[in-house]
């Protein structure tokens, strides 16, 4: 059988040309290159799929107390992270008829896959006793769903700012097309509230987990508190979008202070603070 680590790393270079294409296709304006990208983009993401599901049967062909769904540690949810990220901009491209995220979506995806490659955690090893319970699966599914919704809300809020930026030049704009304000605004208004939703499931599976593994459903541990942080700022944004009418800039700024809180809670606490969550560098 084909190894999915090699498959893994041929999709890293294909979701970095795909980011190179559709960065062409935006500063350029040709459409040529942006449908190429898309293409090249669905074969990032098949890829990808391949991968993650080859590793998952290796893992059993490797023995019952090997076989695990692929979640378990750092290089395996950076997989994950990446697909949830190729999946959720596939889906914005098409219902938006927009490949100017790309340029920053299929990015973010090559880097995960990138950063995956160097942990030395990407060897199929037993699952901890922590680990083996089928809310592990729930809880990184609907954790990491959260994250890419956040994750492509952050390109589109960095396409906001700097639209506003080029829509206080002299008329006849600048030299890259981006989407009008009022669409990029509300995007990142839905992609919030998507990854919002994912994102509580994803504290509620995980507290009935930490019950099921450690006896109680909260325990303060870094990972837990940086999630409820991370929790805190999207309530924060969609509550001031809803209740004070804010938009455009503010929320935008919202956004990636946000993202930046994903990524603390993601790779920040597993290297820089330790508790529960520092097994494997596992990250909730």
């Amino acid at each position: 059988m084909v190894d999915n680590s090699l498959i893994l790393s041929i999709v890293t270079f294909i979701y970095g040309l795909a980011g190179v294409l559709y960065l062409i296709s935006w500063i350029f304006r040709k459409e040529m290159p942006g449908r190429l990208a898309t293409r090249i983009s669905w074969v990032a993401l098949a890829g990808n799929t391949i991968g993650i599901l080859l590793r998952w049967v290796q893992s059993y062909r490797m023995g019952s107390e090997y076989g695990h769904a692929p979640f378990s540690n750092m290089y395996e949810s950076l997989v994950f992270f990446a697909w949830t990220i190729g999946v959720i901009y596939i889906v914005v491209e098409r219902r938006y008829k927009t490949r100017t995220l790309g340029a920053i979506a299929a990015p973010l995806a090559c880097l995960a896959l990138a950063y995956a490659s160097l942990e030395p955690s990407s060897a199929i090893e037993p699952l901890i006793p922590a680990l083996k319970s089928n809310w592990l699966i729930a809880h990184v599914i609907t954790c990491f769903l959260g994250y890419a919704a956040f994750a492509v809300a952050f390109a589109v809020s960095i396409l906001y700012l700097v639209k506003s930026k080029e829509e206080l030049k002299a008329e006849g704009g600048g030299l890259i097309h981006i989407p009008p304000s009022e669409l990029l605004d509300e995007l990142t208004h839905q992609l919030v509230m998507f990854g919002f939703l994912f994102l509580t499931v994803g504290i509620i599976t995980g507290a009935v987990w930490a019950k099921q593994a450690w006896t109680r459903y909260w325990s303060w541990d870094p990972k837990e508190t940086w999630s409820l942080i991370t929790w805190l700022i999207y309530a924060a944004l969609l509550h001031f979008r809803m209740m004070r009418g804010w938009r455009g800039r503010r929320i935008a700024i919202l956004s990636i202070l946000g993202f930046l809180a994903v990524l603390f809670t993601y790779f920040g606490v597993n290297y820089f603070l330790s508790g529960l969550h520092s097994y494997g560098a596992f990250s909730q």
